[in-house]
């Protein structure tokens, strides 16, 4: 058996196992969603507890589903189904997604989106990129969480806003989100970036590609992610 062979092999049994583990956490978080009903936080503590186990599931849930999403992107097993969508049934959707977890943390989620405002993307990969998002948002904001969705010269915008400490200068440097410029090393892959980029680069119109950015110029005084889709 070639290396080369040896590689692929390994990378299929890697991406297998990943769809295995996906599956496991999933299971998990609506096992946890059962638990938190039927026995609801006594105490502050028990309800940073329950906090904790669900963000927890769904981070690692997030960056498996995106692991198995670049693997499939990078072996074209992946193909971008561009349809016309109501902005505010994906937008609706996340935060369905992720409800619980914001009612825990007792989030002040504002969301400003035309109802009638349309777009055309591929709802699953898209609303893959702002589901993470705002899962992360949920670990580092104080309590503010604020969403736009708007028509802008650079195409259809997706804004979520924190009133966290901000975005670290090393992901502000990455501005870019290419994998060379991604340091494993450090223990930040920054993995939900590369894939939310992938994800924006394949939305395209004519000579226009989509794009993503950072800042610490949120109006809620953190961090700001754009996402921009032609």
């Amino acid at each position: 058996m070639t290396q080369e062979n040896q590689e692929i092999n390994f990378s299929f049994v890697l991406a297998s196992s990943v769809h295995d583990m996906k599956n496991s956490v999933g299971m998990l978080l609506n096992t946890l969603a059962d638990v938190m009903v039927q026995y609801p936080p006594q105490n502050a503590n028990h309800a940073k507890s329950y906090t904790v186990l669900e963000y927890e599931a769904s981070r690692i849930n997030s960056e498996l589903i995106q692991l198995l999403s670049l693997y499939r992107l990078d072996h074209d097993q992946i193909r971008v189904h561009i349809e016309e969508h109501f902005v505010i049934d994906l937008l609706n959707e996340q935060l369905a997604r992720n409800h619980e977890l914001l009612q825990m943390k007792k989030i002040n989620l504002m969301v400003d989106c035309d109802e009638s405002l349309i777009g055309y993307f591929d709802s699953d990969l898209v609303g893959g990129v702002i589901n993470n998002i705002l899962v992360n948002c949920a670990r580092y904001c104080r309590e503010k969480l604020k969403i736009t969705a708007q028509q802008t010269s650079q195409g259809l915008c997706f804004s979520i806003e924190d009133d966290g400490p901000g975005y670290p200068e090393d992901m502000l440097n990455a501005s870019t989100f290419a994998e060379s410029r991604t340091s494993f090393a450090n223990g930040r892959p920054h993995l939900g970036l590369i894939f939310a980029n992938k994800v924006a680069l394949m939305h395209t119109n004519k000579s226009r590609q989509g794009s993503i950015n950072l800042s610490n110029n949120s109006s809620l005084g953190g961090g700001c992610f754009k996402l921009f889709l032609p």
